[in-house]
């Protein structure tokens, strides 16, 4: 059978490692409690697995490229009356994929900041007031029900381009491989994957807040 290689290693891997960390996140914001430890430690693990994106989307593979599937109004048309041909993400699924993308940004960002009045600050929580914190909170909760609504339609979208289309899009993700013709991803070697890797690190390491120093303990009441 004829096949291409069409999503790289490190793709694939943000692909599977981002969807842990929004069934962690999921999840452990149900919980409440102790388990926002790990909610915190999810946002900042996104953190830099979306930087690490945005770096392999200029210098990954060939398929991975924002420039490869990211078009204009005309491809989506296009699209829509059947008259686009590629590999890789479609207009559409370019839309969806700019749109998680966004949303999670500003999940984690308003995240970073934010407090629930109990047990979690978030892990910048330090640099900013009470105030703020509460506002970012609050955007923070009215867009959580957002993310999940675009996951549901990301399935809905795989079982439909699988049940109607006969195209599975899931073991391409697992393997790499595409059955048919097709251009093999070429680029994102190990030079490019290791400028990513260290720029995704830098960034955790800033959203993880571990470099703030610690407040100064109130000093002793005199005595008398």
């Amino acid at each position: 059978m004829q096949r291409f290689r069409l999503w790289d290693l490190p793709i694939r891997i943000f692909h599977w490692a981002l969807a842990l960390c929004v069934i962690v996140s999921f999840i452990t914001v149900n919980i409440g409690g102790n388990a926002m430890v790990w909610h915190g430690r999810s946002g900042v693990t996104v953190v830099g697995l979306l930087v690490f994106r945005l770096v392999w989307g200029v210098a990954g593979s060939t398929y991975a490229r924002f420039a490869q599937f990211v078009h204009g109004p005309d491809a989506i048309k296009a699209y829509l009356r059947g008259q686009w041909q590629g590999a890789g993400h479609n207009p559409l699924g370019a839309l969806s994929v700019l749109a998680m993308l966004g949303v999670l940004a500003l999940l984690v960002a308003t995240g970073l900041f934010a407090n629930d009045d109990i047990a979690f600050e978030g892990p910048l929580y330090a640099l900013v007031g009470k105030e703020f914190s509460d506002r970012v909170a609050g955007i923070h909760r009215l867009i959580e029900p957002l993310i999940m609504l675009l996951v549901f339609a990301h399935v809905a979208a795989i079982v439909f381009y699988t049940k109607v289309k006969n195209q599975d899009l899931v073991r391409p993700m697992i393997t790499g491989w595409k059955a048919g013709a097709g251009e093999t991803a070429k680029g994102g070697g190990a030079i490019a994957f290791c400028i990513a890797l260290a720029i995704a690190l830098l960034a955790a390491y800033g959203a993880s807040g571990t470099w703030i120093p610690p407040a100064p303990a109130p000093a002793a009441a005199p005595s008398f």
